[in-house]
This record gives structure tokens, sequence and C-alpha cells, in this order.
């Protein structure tokens, strides 16, 4: 009788039912979700944006809000910004200038991090972390503070130009000393400036770069013969190369858009080409122009890294395929 109360007295157990939307939260829903979140991201605030832009560079200057419109003389589009960004020379030489100046603080990274990045591999540990935050500490500074403290260092009576000043006239002729060195509104200070604000994007790449590579191939290359500097340029240089492409673009491509920089320790009469974008869109209300210039500068950037992309993965597959 206790064994039959017993049962009666449990609750029945019912069979779970389990939803479609359950099952498939189960089995791939998060997983889904995981993926489609960057992608979402990219499409949001990259994708949309770049396609408004792209179409209102097609569009031409109006007096009216906003300043642009469509479909004026029967065209839907025109070509007409791209046409001036072709023949006029401020687009022209802006973004020469930009250019030219994004190469040069790249390179000037690339030499000044590289060691940098291969010194922080080959200390112990507990001094790495300090170097590594020695990296990192610029960031927790305001990127303005740290431009207007370059401002008064490229002052005529600071330490920094006095000493620059006595280096110069110590080492060239008599006939060219000079009282002080121009520094403010050079592109000397645009590129001094630029290296000092990225230089950590180009050591943090090539660090764990650096990092995985195997330093028993160096020990087994020097025990052959080899010596330390072609070591180096055989071994640690070719491996090295995801780190300094990855290093490279991180700097070159912001360096070339860069607005604030330029600005504050640029020279006016050679402005680099986001300096000429901010100006079509604030100060001329030319949002076609500004759009056009804006997506030649994109496209400049981001097709060359796309075909590099391309053909690394067809060599990689390439040589996979190798027996």
């Amino acid at each position: 009788m206790s064994g039959m109360e017993d049962t009666a007295a449990a609750p029945a157990t019912r069979p779970r039912r389990t939803g479609w939307l359950s099952l498939w939260f189960n089995r791939r829903g998060w997983a889904d979700i995981t993926i489609a979140t960057p992608f979402l991201w990219l499409v949001v605030f990259f994708l949309l944006p770049f396609l408004i832009v792209a179409a209102m560079s097609f569009a031409l200057r109006t007096s009216t809000s906003p300043p642009f419109s469509f479909g004026t003389d029967g065209h839907l589009l025109s070509l007409q910004n791209y046409a001036r960004l072709l023949t006029d020379d401020l687009y022209i030489r802006s973004l020469a200038t930009s250019l030219m100046n994004a190469a040069v603080a790249t390179v000037v990274c690339l030499l000044i991090g590289y060691p940098m990045a291969l010194a922080l591999t080959r200390v112990s540990r507990s001094a790495r972390n300090i170097l590594l935050m020695l990296v990192i500490l610029p960031f927790w500074t305001s990127f303005l503070l740290r431009v207007y403290a370059w401002i008064g260092l490229f002052g005529t009576n600071s330490w920094f130009n006095r000493g620059l000043t006595a280096i110069w006239n110590a080492l060239a002729p008599a006939d060219w000393a000079l009282h002080s060195i121009q520094m403010m509104n050079t592109n000397f200070a645009v590129v001094l400036v630029m290296v000092y604000s990225y230089l950590p994007f180009m050591v943090l790449p090539l660090y764990a770069n650096l990092e995985k590579l195997d330093l028993t191939l160096n020990e087994a290359a020097m025990d052959l013969g080899s010596r330390p500097w072609r070591v180096f340029l055989d071994v640690t240089l070719p491996l090295s190369m995801p780190g300094i492409i990855a290093g490279g673009l991180l700097v070159f491509i912001p360096v070339s858009g860069e607005l604030v920089i330029p600005g504050l320790v640029g020279n006016p009469s050679q402005p680099m080409i986001g300096r000429v974008i901010s100006d079509e869109f604030a100060s001329a209300h030319d949002w076609p122009m500004a759009s056009a210039v804006a997506v030649a500068l994109l496209l400049l950037l981001v097709v060359p890294m796309m075909l590099y992309t391309h053909f690394e993965a067809k060599a990689q597959e390439k040589k996979a395929m190798e027996p």
C-alpha cells in the first residue's frame, strides 16, 4: 500500500516539448548570432554610410538644404565631381601631399618600431610587460593634449628646438648657421607628430608576429655558419612580413586621411586630403565634391589592399596544394 501511495503522490512527469525556436537556439542559434554580429556591424556602420557617400558623389551642388540634388538637366548621375577631382590642382596636390607624408611616416614608424618589437621578444617576461605598458601608455592621455604638447616643443624658444638648432649649427657649415629652426607649419612637424601618435600601431602587430617565431630556426641558421645579420635577413625578416604588412596598413591608412595633426601643426598652404574634405563639407558646403574626394581616397587605399589579400590567398592556396 505504501508503494501505491508514493506512486500516487508523485507528480506525473510529462514529456518536455521543445519548440523549433528553442531547438534552433540550442543547436546553431548562438553560433549564427556570433558570426552575424560583426557582419551586421560592418553593414550598418560601414557599407550603408559608404553607399550614401558614394551616391552623393554623383550629385550636384545646389543652394538648397541639403546642398545637393540629383537629376539636374535630365541626367540622374553626374561625373562632374570626379572630372574636377582629376583636373583641379588643389585636390591633386593635397592627395600627393597626403600620400607622401603617410608613406614617410609609415617608413619611419617601421624603422623605429621594428627594433622595439624585436627587443620586446628578447627580454624577460616581467620586463616585457613593463615595456608593453610603456608602449600603450600614451593612449591613456588625450590625443589633443599630446598634439598641443608638440606645439610647445616646436616653439623657437623650446629646449627641443634649441637642441636641434645647436646640433645643426655644429654639423653644418658656418654659412648655414641658424638662430632657430622653423618647425611649426611644416611637413616635418606633421610627419614627426604622426610618427609619435601612430608608432604603437606599428609596434604591437610586429610584436604579435615576432613573438610567434621559432627561435630554433635562428639557432639552426647560425649553426650552419650564417652571421647574425644574415640570419636576420634570411630568417627573421621574411617570417615577419605579415606583421610588417599589418602594421604598415594600420599606420598608412589612418595617416592618409589624418585631419587633426595637419590642421594644428601643418602648413595651411599645403593641406592634406583630410583637411580638404573637411573644408568642402563645413566651409564650402560642397557635399558632392567632398564625397567624391572621400570615395576616391577610400578606393585608392582599399583596392590595393583587397588585391594583395586576393593574390596572397591564391598563393597560399597554391602552396598548400603543392606536394
